[in-house]
């Protein structure tokens, strides 16, 4: 096994916040305190928006955040009754919960087409295309080609796949790509050697988990089954292949390690810092205009907003069609090498990137697995001091 190096500083939440945070000022104009007392205020908003959701759930479409001119929270109805504005006090702020109505479907009857049409939807087109929830509007988007629109008549064919679906579909015309983000190269973090090819695959490690028994890391199912961990110092360790999950809703794969790890990962491009995982955010939970970050090997450290929370990819991605589970977060800072890296904000765990979609070799947005779909009896493990060893193998073994 690879030497021990000696641990770097570990994060305390407050720090993990202020990172973010200085991320957060500089993509929205605000200073540092007003960053941090937004993303506090959002990450305490979270059981007020699940509540609306279930209060209304035959009606609602979607929730999403808005951040200029100021921070507000906006659900989106269908109907035309209305529901007065609210005023939510979250993370020593008050946020507005702003009720919009008109939506042209609800959340619930989109996703069932998704999920029962997709077959259908993919077969009246030349290509499987990529499809997702709008929550701002409650339509059926469904990204296609300009020559496909162009050779059908675009109106003609959104009749057509709104006939097929059975709710409003709006045609999003692109010229796009949907890839898994691995990629032949050295110099990486986790690699393994491809037999067919003979070339050496880079893929980044999202968290620690564990089963009770045993503890590893995971990251992407299309990364190659046996991995070897590289820590700061370059030092290498081989990972044990546990199992892979990658149909349908699920690209995670684990790797046991053959000592206990702690709830850490790297959350900076250098991977000089530690931080530690203290909760995960559902799915259900995330809206679209949510301020995530990820760490990937090839592009680092950045962060940017969460765009649909209900996407279903382009082609084969998922052993076959992929299903309305994946969250899609704005590029452009995703490339191959960076699958299986983490999604987080502060020092909550959301899930592991999987893919990104190109349009002319520029990443216009990456997607993610939920951390709801590792696969049980894994779960991530929490806390820096989890388990009570004196220091990981491999360093804080997390996101390389």
């Amino acid at each position: 096994m690879a030497q021990t190096i000696a641990a770097s500083r570990v994060q305390t939440a407050d720090e993990a916040l202020a990172q973010d945070a200085g991320q957060y000022a500089k993509q929205f104009g605000v200073s540092q305190r007003e960053a941090e007392r937004r993303l506090r205020a959002l990450a305490d908003s979270v059981a007020a928006t699940d509540a609306i959701e279930t209060t209304y759930r035959d009606r609602v479409a979607g929730v999403s955040i808005e951040h200029k001119p100021a921070l507000r929270i906006l659900v989106y109805l269908t109907g035309g009754d209305p529901v007065p504005t609210r005023t939510l006090n979250a993370g020593g702020m008050s946020v507005p919960i702003v009720f919009r109505t008109g939506a042209k479907a609800s959340r619930d009857r989109v996703i069932w087409a998704i999920t029962y049409h997709q077959a259908a939807i993919r077969a009246a087109l030349p290509n499987p295309p990529a499809m997702g929830l709008d929550p701002r509007t409650g339509e059926l988007v469904i990204v296609v080609p300009t020559a496909t629109a162009a050779a059908n008549g675009k109106e003609a064919l959104r009749a057509r796949l709104e006939a097929i679906a059975g709710v409003p579909v709006r045609l999003r015309v692109l010229d796009q790509i949907d890839v898994n983000l691995s990629a032949p190269m050295g110099g990486s973090r986790v690699e393994g050697r491809n037999a067919a090819d003979g070339r050496r695959y880079l893929c980044t490690t999202a968290f620690t988990v564990t089963d009770g028994a045993r503890y590893g890391v995971a990251t992407a199912a299309h990364c190659l089954d046996d991995l070897t961990y590289f820590d700061p110092r370059r030092d290498a360790t081989p990972l044990s292949f546990v199992g892979q999950w990658g149909w349908g809703y699920q690209d995670v794969q684990i790797n046991a390690s053959p000592d206990p790890l702690p709830g850490l990962f790297y959350a900076d491009t250098e991977r000089t810092v530690e931080r530690p995982v203290t909760g995960q955010r559902s799915r259900d939970s995330t809206r679209a205009g949510d301020f995530v970050c990820h760490r990937g090997e090839t592009t680092g450290y950045s962060c940017a907003i969460v765009e649909l929370t209900d996407f279903a990819p382009a082609g084969d991605l998922c052993g076959g069609p992929c299903l309305p589970t994946w969250v899609t977060v704005a590029g452009p800072t995703c490339r191959g090498g960076d699958s299986g890296s983490p999604v987080f904000i502060g020092t909550t765990a959301l899930g592991i990137v999987k893919g990104a979609t190109y349009r002319g070799g520029a990443c216009i947005f990456y997607f993610y697995m939920s951390a709801d779909y590792i696969p049980q009896p894994w779960r991530l493990v929490l806390g820096p001091s989890t388990p009570p060893v004196p220091s990981p193998p491999f360093g804080a073994l997390g996101p390389p």
